[in-house]
């Protein structure tokens, strides 16, 4: 039997495939950091082996899955090709992986998380269907007919996929240590579509995805009626928020959804996914209650509650992000302050989108800053914290030692945002509650 060695396998997509590579019934390992990170919870529980970085890790007769973010200079990829040991990037190998399945792909600036992770529940609501989420959640189900998954833009990593159906969410500017400008993204968005089999799900509303050509349909979908697929008479309950779906040839109407999610970006998603499944005709019965269990993903608006306080933790790390946070959580509890505390990712990105950042910020009733948090690529920067709290109305900064300053928002739907480390914070802000 094959060992697969995963070098980085705490990374959110090398954790999901080291996953349904275990679920399939492979040997699997891995290296990273001896740091604590989220994505490793589910690895331990599945008795999968997280060993920290050695060049005594590579043997011979294993495969090396190795993660983007690390060079062929690391010494665990150096010692495997000194030993002539096979050596995969992550995007190669799992766009080799996928092609025994039907595919979908789930690409986007902003959603793919979101979206990926509702497809695979709503899915398998009907037909038995793998799936791999940015989250660091996967699984590998033996005789599958479907496989959704992530695919994610950066570096033009997810031209290496040939999906027979791919979701696009949305074209928006982001990786600025990569990308030179939106039209760059938008240009990887189109040689992606020239890749796909089946079909293309696109929003509508997006300028840029309305740009996309194809050899295969493009089925866009939204609030307008002149949209392919569209949601009208959309109302927000205390179960979530329920909407009518049509197909615009003939108006057909393909049924009525509840989603238990709140916001506009949540009910796009669902469309989406509706769009998806109503194409492969899976059975719409199995879908509508599928839906209605979703339960979302890991660090996607994950509530907890402590008093009269809601706290959420999330994964935005964009201007767009914060925005659909804000949101949310202003439709989901009308009634509350809202208090954002977010941790800026990566300094290029928060110097480029800074005024945009911003702006998003003070839509919240208060904001708490942390220090911007690097990456591996990118440790430092030229501008500070302080260069956001500037254009921030109502900002204070805040750290592990003065998370405290938080208490006195006694009514608050306090957000956590960012990529980074920020749940430190929320950890230390809820150690205080419980002494």
């Amino acid at each position: 039997m094959t060992l697969y060695h995963f070098v980085g396998i705490k990374g959110a997509g090398m954790s999901s495939l080291a996953q349904i590579m275990h679920d399939m019934g492979h040997s699997v390992q891995g290296s990273d950091i001896e740091n604590t990170v989220f994505t490793e919870v589910a690895l331990r529980n599945k008795g999968i082996k997280i060993l920290p970085f050695d060049v005594e890790n590579v043997q011979e007769g294993m495969t090396m899955i190795a993660g983007n973010a690390f060079p062929d200079t690391h010494p665990e990829i150096a010692k495997a090709y000194e030993l002539g040991i096979e050596v995969k990037r992550y995007h190669i190998f799992l766009g080799e992986f996928m092609s025994q399945y039907t595919s979908v792909a789930v690409t986007g600036a902003h959603g793919k998380t979101s979206t990926t992770g509702l497809l695979s529940h709503v899915m398998n609501g009907d037909k038995k269907t793998s799936f791999l989420i940015g989250d660091g959640t996967g699984m590998g189900m033996p005789d599958s007919s479907y496989f959704a998954f992530e695919a994610c833009e950066y570096r033009r990593h997810f031209l290496s996929y040939y999906p027979d159906y791919a979701i696009m969410t949305n074209i928006d500017f982001d990786h600025p240590d990569y990308f030179k400008d939106l039209q760059d993204v938008t240009n990887a968005f189109q040689e992606m579509a020239n890749n796909v089999r089946k079909g293309i799900v696109a929003w509508g509303n997006d300028t840029e995805l309305k740009k996309i050509q194809a050899d295969v349909p493009i089925y866009f979908y939204g609030f307008e009626n002149d949209n392919d697929i569209y949601a009208e008479n959309i109302e927000t309950s205390s179960k979530g928020t329920t909407f009518d779906v049509y197909f615009k040839e003939g108006k057909k109407h393909i049924g009525t959804f509840t989603t238990p999610m709140y916001g506009d970006h949540h009910v796009l998603n669902a469309l989406a996914v509706i769009a998806v499944c109503h194409l492969e005709k899976l059975d719409i019965e199995n879908i509508r209650e599928a839906l209605l269990t979703f339960g979302g993903v890991k660090r996607r608006f994950s509530e907890s509650y402590h008093a009269n306080q809601i706290l959420i933790d999330d994964y935005a790390h964009h201007p767009r992000e914060i925005n659909a946070t804000i949101e949310s959580a202003r439709k989901k509890y009308p009634e509350n302050e809202v208090i954002a505390v977010f941790q800026p990712h990566t300094f290029s990105r928060t110097e480029t989108f800074l005024n945009e950042f911003a702006e998003s910020l003070n839509r919240a009733d208060k904001v708490y800053l942390c220090d911007i948090f690097g990456s591996i690529r990118e440790q430092q920067g030229e501008l500070t914290i302080y260069d956001l709290k500037d254009l921030v109305e109502n900002s204070d900064l805040i750290n592990e030692e003065t998370v405290s300053q938080l208490n006195k928002h006694t009514n608050g739907v306090i957000l956590f945002m960012g990529a980074g480390d920020i749940q430190k914070i929320q950890k230390a802000y809820v150690s205080t509650l419980t002494v």
